[in-house]
């Protein structure tokens, strides 16, 4: 696997890519995870809670996963991701700087699995160190839609002297 320092925005640029990498294990979102996200949040809006009247009213015929319980997941898949070909290294830390851009294209039924895959999407030098803008795609396994569409930007800055 390649190594690039975080800093080698040149090296990191070649990496920029329309295409997606590889998909993460699979996740399945419970009944009982929907739950406990809505207690955690005060989110109880029937569609993700109320099984039986989802059954009689939902256009999904089930519950679905609120979208933030969906993208709160990623640490969890991507850390499964097939890796890219290389690492990003020599950073002090890197912290989430924020989102360009986040869809929530398709529902999450309870009981489903997810997965997702990533690409480079931007890279550039900062005065606070290197921004990485990564697009990451989750889908309901076996789905060609995504569900959730999300370019996160992550902050990676040199280690304290």
């Amino acid at each position: 696997m390649e190594r690039i320092a975080f800093d080698d925005t040149e090296a990191l640029k070649k990496r920029v890519s329309p295409e997606f990498g590889g998909w993460s294990e699979p996740f399945e979102i419970s009944q009982e995870m929907i739950n406990q996200f809505a207690d955690l949040t005060g989110d109880h809006q029937w569609i993700h809670v109320d099984v039986e009247r989802c059954k009689k009213e939902s256009p999904f015929g089930t519950t679905i996963a609120h979208g933030f319980l969906t993208l709160s997941l990623l640490p969890a898949m991507a850390a499964k991701a097939r890796n890219d070909g290389y690492a990003i290294v020599g950073y002090g830390n890197a912290v989430n700087y924020g989102s360009d851009r986040l869809r929530f294209l398709a529902p999450v039924p309870a009981g489903s699995k997810v997965q997702c895959r990533t690409r480079l999407a931007g890279v550039e030098a900062t005065p606070k160190g290197t921004k990485a803008i990564r697009e990451i795609a989750i889908h309901v396994v076996g789905s060609e839609r995504p569900a959730v569409l999300y370019q996160m930007v992550v902050l990676y800055q040199a280690p304290l002297a």
